[in-house]
């Protein structure tokens, strides 16, 4: 629910908006009769949005408006004022204000303004995570088998508002399947929210995922919101769901029953309808076996299971997959945009990236932007790890220290081939489905350009 706080030193007019504002925009709402008043509930209960009279006595419309924007506030304030002074709402505008009205304006127009400032909030909020992540959100590109079938798993659970695990390797996109989850839902409009739970104090958890009232324990200064509450009807992604403490995991499991949360140090539960997406890397049946996760949780959030394919089983979208990173990597750097050579595309389709996949190789490509002077990014430019530049040592005698580069890349074509079919029993096929070649006659034309043999 939204809640209002109005602001106005007229107790009357208040009221009176607090009660047409529930009536009409169906808002939760409170009343402040003066500047001090609204500073100090702000700092004790959240808010989505204020109405904000300037003219008052003792502190007034505008030194609110510099409080909150010395502390850093991003709660909307409309302005509105009875003397029609429209150069004083220019100035409150200039000081923070998200736009003015009039005391005799209709309360539709009110509401309306109301609504408006909430969504560009909204808009802000989603811009600035889209810059965050320019360059790393292409993870999901490409055509191989194994993406078709995670895209259809996808589309497949996202209108279900269960719970959803995903489950994948570091680095391989488990953060962008969520994110479709969200988009395809339905509640593509609501906020979408990430917590990564491996990266928070254990001593936070609680207060980030529930929230809590003021005074709860030192330092809890005013009334936060929780996680659940903020991510509304939306999505709440718990990534690392793994690494959250045994207490904290019998909690989420009464939230996720109930549907309900209490803030810590609080008594009222609050209803919450945020659907729950969670992610991790480990081994949960494992975790669950060994007492290090609930079991009861664990079937709770394993309704739906999507899995995300790691990068080395999709290696024919690698070369989309550079690409576009170049392409976000340029921008995000002001760089003058740049090209990937073929031999160079090549390379990096040809690595495994096994220790940590999309993140990898993303990683890679910015070293090689960072290398390469001119515009293209050419074979020499592809870190060696990467590269497959052989151990002379480990190399087998017909490859020892190759020199050219036709020589170093027919090695390491000889290399992944070789490793592939072991993995597979030795079977051409599965072996070209999983090297994203179009069928078992791709693997063999390579095989015999390379003097390969089928029982090597």
């Amino acid at each position: 629910m939204t809640n209002v706080l109005v602001v106005d030193d007229v107790p009357a007019m208040a009221e009176q908006y607090a009660y047409d504002l529930h009536r009409l925009g169906g808002y939760d709402t409170a009343v402040a009769a003066g500047g001090a008043e609204a500073l100090e509930r702000l700092s004790r209960e959240p808010v989505d949005c204020i109405i904000l009279d300037l003219e008052m006595p003792g502190l007034d419309g505008f030194e609110v408006l510099r409080r909150l924007a010395h502390q850093g506030s991003d709660t909307p304030v409309i302005v509105y004022t009875g003397t029609g002074s429209y150069d004083r709402c220019i100035e409150a505008v200039r000081l923070g204000a998200a736009g003015f009205i009039d005391k005799a304006e209709p309360m539709v127009r009110v509401v309306r303004e109301v609504e408006q400032a909430l969504e560009r909030r909204r808009l802000r909020s989603e811009v600035a995570a889209l810059r965050r992540q320019l360059g790393v959100d292409s993870s999901l590109a490409g055509s191989s088998p194994a993406i078709a079938r995670l895209r259809e798993a996808i589309a497949r659970v996202a209108p279900i508002p269960s719970p959803v695990l995903v489950l994948g390797e570091s680095g391989s996109g488990k953060e962008l399947v969520a994110r479709d989850l969200h988009r395809l839902g339905a509640h593509a409009t609501a906020p979408f929210l990430a917590l990564n739970s491996a990266a928070l104090p254990e001593s936070l958890v609680e207060s980030e995922l529930f929230g809590h009232e003021r005074g709860a324990f030192t330092g809890a200064a005013a009334t936060r919101r929780g996680a659940f509450e903020a991510a509304e009807h939306g999505t709440l992604f718990l990534d690392e769901i793994g690494e959250l403490p045994g207490p904290v995991q019998a909690k989420l499991l009464r939230v996720l029953e109930e549907r309900r949360v209490t803030r810590l140090g609080g008594s009222r539960a609050l209803a919450v309808e945020a659907r729950v997406v969670a992610a991790t890397h480990r081994d949960l049946d494992a975790d669950v076996k060994a007492g290090r996760f609930r079991e009861d949780l664990f079937y709770r959030l394993n309704v739906h299971v999507i899995r995300v394919p790691p990068l080395r089983d999709r290696l024919a979208d690698v070369p989309e997959l550079a690409e576009r990173f170049v392409i976000g990597i340029c921008e995000r750097f002001g760089l003058k945009p740049k090209r990937l050579a073929p031999e160079a595309s090549e390379l990096l389709q040809r690595y495994e990236w096994r220790r940590n996949n999309v993140r990898e190789l993303r990683s890679a490509v910015e070293r090689m932007i960072i290398a390469a002077d001119g515009d293209t990014l050419r074979a020499e430019h592809v870190p060696l790890e990467v590269s497959g530049e052989p151990d002379a040592a480990q190399a087998p005698a017909s490859e020892a220290a190759p020199r050219s580069f036709q020589e170093l890349r027919e090695a390491a074509e000889r290399r992944i081939i070789a490793a592939a079919l072991a993995r597979n029993g030795g079977q051409v096929t599965k072996t070209a489905e999983e090297l994203g070649l179009a069928d078992h006659a791709s693997l063999l034309k390579v095989m015999r350009r390379l003097g390969m043999k089928r029982d090597e």
